[in-house]
């Protein structure tokens, strides 16, 4: 039987020692360059999104926590070479989704890649709608499914929008993807 050369870019998800994210990114990009892989590892991300938290003065300061700690993704077209350069980089325990004794890993699901992505602000999902400030939409999803709100602002990059509804009397801002509203007809 023989096996198929993968040829498609696919993300995977490294095991690494927890803490050591940030340098096995930075030890797999050196290993990239310098074994010319540039063609076949394409990307590498430490999950994380941004927080806050009181510093020693009580101040707010924006923090930056690992989504998933122990974990680091990679984007890569998997062949024996790849495998191997990624496998073998210092901090790296293996790949999640492989069985062991050399076999080759399962990529992420696009759902999985895309919810990851989408946490971090990098992959907004692209959704074709014209919005004006000011303007009534309609929640269709979430939180304030069935409300309607004012556009405040629109975050296009981010595939966001803020909307300003009223709750218990009160209007309250919240920030909401651009799948999660229907426009309105203002007349």
């Amino acid at each position: 039987m023989s096996r198929e050369i993968e040829t498609a870019e696919e993300w995977y998800v490294l095991h690494t020692y927890s803490g050591y994210e940030n340098k096995v990114k930075e030890n797999l990009e050196s290993r990239t360059e310098s074994m010319g892989m540039e063609d076949n590892i394409l990307e590498i991300l430490v999950p994380e999104m941004e927080s806050y938290q009181k510093d020693a003065e009580g101040e707010l300061e924006r923090v930056k926590e690992k989504t998933f700690p122990g974990y680091v993704l990679v984007k890569m077209i998997m062949s024996d070479e790849a495998w191997y350069v990624v496998r073998n980089t210092p901090n790296v325990t293996g790949f999640v989704g492989s069985h062991g004794a050399g076999s080759k890993p399962s990529p992420l699901f696009p759902e999985e890649v895309d919810s990851v992505l989408r946490s971090m602000g990098l992959n907004p999902r692209k959704v074709q709608i014209d919005l004006e400030l000011g303007q009534t939409v309609r929640i269709i999803s979430g939180t304030f499914s069935g409300m309607e709100g004012i556009v405040e602002e629109i975050e296009s990059d981010k595939g966001k929008v803020k909307v300003a509804v009223e709750m218990f009397g009160r209007e309250t801002t919240t920030e909401i993807d651009y799948d999660q509203i229907a426009e309105l007809n203002n007349y």
